[in-house]
């Protein structure tokens, strides 16, 4: 009788050790799972910033206010075609040393051949004289003289940007640029508000492998060479309240990429398609991220 009741407290005692250690390996399992997930999500952030129209025109007042006269003027040509640019060279500038290279794209109401009109406020954050100081580069801004990214509908009613016909006379630039001063290959960075931001994005599907990092601010997005994009650097800013290249565009993208750990998303809630760049002109946030990153070798 004593036998039959250990064997049956042994078998009960066994069931338990069974069911825990099930209990313990579907922990483990998704412990591990949800580690992994970590390590590889793209990080989404939020800013409720509200962007007044006194602060709005004090922003724009504060950088109208700098000088253009740092940007030299270049024209780059290349079999009958020409790019007008112009070119900000590093504070106490050496030709030994080698720099990083920002190539800044301008929005569609920057079209022309002036070779002026392109420095819009982004552009411009390069030379406040916080900025000019502590990040040493070679900013280089190109103009079209026609749209260099257009926006077409995909059969869901997606907006998606496809790079105009030339635009691979930036690629054509940088490789000349490149023997003219000494570059830092593994920090080439791209960046651009609305249609720069969506050429931005043309420049790197096309050529992924050539660039570091890329900030793309109120974009019409390409989904041309996702794959390809996987492991790149990017920061993507959309206004949620953004109706002129509307913010699910970002949006999709960013779901797009899943699984790109080096990839953050930030959305602010309030702002628009005209007031997105506001809170990025006078502080250190786009400069701080961008050189921050690197190819890998």
């Amino acid at each position: 009788m004593l036998n039959k009741k250990q064997n049956r407290l042994k078998s009960e005692l066994n069931n338990r050790v069974d069911f825990m250690n099930k209990k313990i390996g579907a922990f483990m399992l998704l412990s591990l799972f949800l580690y992994s997930l970590n390590l590889n999500a793209q990080t989404q952030l939020y800013d409720n910033t509200i962007v007044d129209s006194v602060t709005f025109t004090e922003t724009r007042d504060i950088i109208n206010k700098l000088s253009n006269d740092k940007f030299e003027k270049h024209l780059f040509t290349k079999e009958y075609k020409s790019l007008p640019y112009r070119l900000l060279k590093p504070k106490n500038f050496e030709k030994s040393k080698s720099y990083p290279v920002i190539i800044s794209f301008h929005n569609s109401s920057r079209i022309g051949n002036d070779n002026e009109k392109q420095l819009e406020h982004l552009s411009k954050i390069w030379i406040r004289d916080d900025i000019y100081d502590k990040y040493s580069a070679f900013v280089i801004v190109p103009q079209f003289n026609e749209r260099s990214s257009t926006y077409i509908k995909d059969e869901n009613g997606l907006l998606k940007s496809e790079p105009f016909i030339d635009i691979h006379l930036v690629l054509n630039l940088l490789e000349e640029f490149q023997t003219l001063y000494k570059v830092d290959k593994r920090r080439i960075y791209l960046i651009g508000y609305s249609m720069g931001g969506s050429t931005a994005q043309n420049v790197l599907n096309i050529a992924p492998n050539k660039f570091a990092a890329i900030v793309s601010i109120a974009a019409v997005p390409d989904f041309s060479n996702l794959h390809s994009l996987k492991k790149t650097n990017i920061f993507l800013i959309h206004g949620k309240k953004d109706i002129a290249n509307p913010y699910l565009g970002s949006e999709i993208l960013f779901n797009r990429l899943i699984g790109n750990k080096n990839l953050i998303f930030k959305t602010f809630t309030e702002l628009n398609h005209d007031n997105i760049t506001i809170p990025l002109l006078l502080k250190d946030e786009i400069p701080n991220w961008l050189f921050s990153k690197k190819m890998k070798k």
